[in-house]
């Protein structure tokens, strides 16, 4: 793949390196992105595939995926703390994503499967065990990649999409061809994009995902995954079917050392076991309502999704007079897509104040062998 060929709206695959990869997919973002601040360089940084490396050779690796219209922001304070404990640590962008939602009006779930396989095995060749971790779309991919390949080490999840909560998202493989945008595009009401994330995905994107869940109940459902695996979830995520996620972590995610973190209610008691760590959602002391989809895998401390974070997302299924308030810089609570209450003017979610817990059961899930 040459540099003429990024500058194409071909995403930039089949890379001899992880430098090589993020060089053209650099390039190809200069090309193609519709940049949402004035502030470019940094726009690229956030959206582009990262490595970190620890102080000392690394011994152990691991590749991070992030979700339907997200980034590798996403993984911004988790590829940090892995780093900190030893892990060469690296992101992909998945193709379509980084530029703008139109790009993703014509990509293929083989194109996001491409990219897992090529980046990790070749983080393979740089340290002898890798793990996969992945967030929402992202841990679908890693859980399907991991299944077929037992070398392997564990997995890292992040409210992953096993199963989508909404029953209707099977139609959406169908449709694209008459109905490319279930959301009207540039409708003057539904922002397109923040700096490090789309807020609109075209149908086809909606489909992927839907294949990608397919794909990683067919697995679930052959039988169990017998290496550790680190799940954060919350029971009010609008997504995904949290139900589900918990039981297969009970029936499926077999060794010992796999933990899942639960935010919210207790679980039912047949739900509950001694590998479920539970945490309450609901923290008026930061104004938050309940947890989110996305928020899991942020600081308080991170620059754009943190408590003092640059990036509010006001796009969060209130009415359109509440959402200008959020926009105005108006006092707001914290919660998941479509979750409201008399009085109140809701954001959505976008930092974890249990990071620095959850990191640490993370690395004590990581610690096995």
């Amino acid at each position: 793949m040459t540099l003429q060929a990024c500058a194409s709206t071909e995403v930039p695959l089949g890379q001899a390196s992880f430098a090589e990869y993020r060089q053209q997919t650099i390039a190809w973002m200069q090309e193609n992105r519709t940049f949402q601040t004035t502030d470019h360089p940094a726009e690229i940084e956030w959206n582009a595939p990262r490595e970190w490396r620890p102080k000392a050779p690394a011994t152990r690796g691991i590749l991070l995926v992030h979700g339907l219209g997200d980034s590798p922001w996403s993984f911004n304070d988790v590829g940090e703390a892995l780093a900190a404990q030893g892990f060469l640590v690296r992101t992909v962008l998945l193709p379509g994503h980084g530029s703008k939602p139109a790009d993703m009006l014509e990509v293929t779930l083989k194109q996001w499967q491409q990219v897992v396989r090529e980046q990790t095995q070749i983080l393979e060749r740089e340290v002898p065990t890798v793990y996969l971790g992945g967030f929402s779309t992202g841990a679908n991919l890693v859980l399907d990649y991991a299944y077929e390949h037992p070398n392997i080490a564990g997995l890292v999840l992040f409210s992953p999409a096993f199963k989508p909560a909404n029953t209707y998202a099977w139609v959406t493989q169908y449709i694209g061809w008459f109905r490319p945008w279930l959301a009207k595009p540039d409708d003057g009401v539904r922002p397109m994009q923040t700096p490090v994330r789309y807020l609109n995905v075209p149908t086809n994107g909606f489909a992927q995902f839907y294949r990608s869940a397919l794909l990683a109940q067919m697995h679930l459902d052959k039988g169990a995954y017998d290496k550790p695996v680190f799940v954060a979830i919350t029971e009010h995520d609008s997504v995904l079917d949290t139900g589900y996620v918990l039981d297969t972590f009970n029936a499926r995610f077999i060794h010992p050392f796999s933990r899942l973190i639960w935010y919210g209610n207790e679980p039912a008691p047949g739900q509950k076991n001694p590998k479920v760590v539970v945490r309450n959602d609901f923290l008026p002391e930061y104004r938050i309502a309940r947890f989110s989809h996305m928020g899991l895998m942020f600081s308080p401390a991170n620059p754009l999704y943190g408590v003092n974070g640059t990036q509010r997302i006001c796009w969060n299924g209130q009415s359109s007079a509440d959402m200008q308030k959020c926009l105005n810089g108006e006092p707001v609570w914290y919660s998941d897509w479509g979750y409201r209450e008399p009085g109140k003017v809701f954001a959505r979610l976008t930092f974890n104040p249990y990071f620095e817990w959850q990191s640490g059961v993370m690395m004590e899930v990581l610690a096995y062998p």
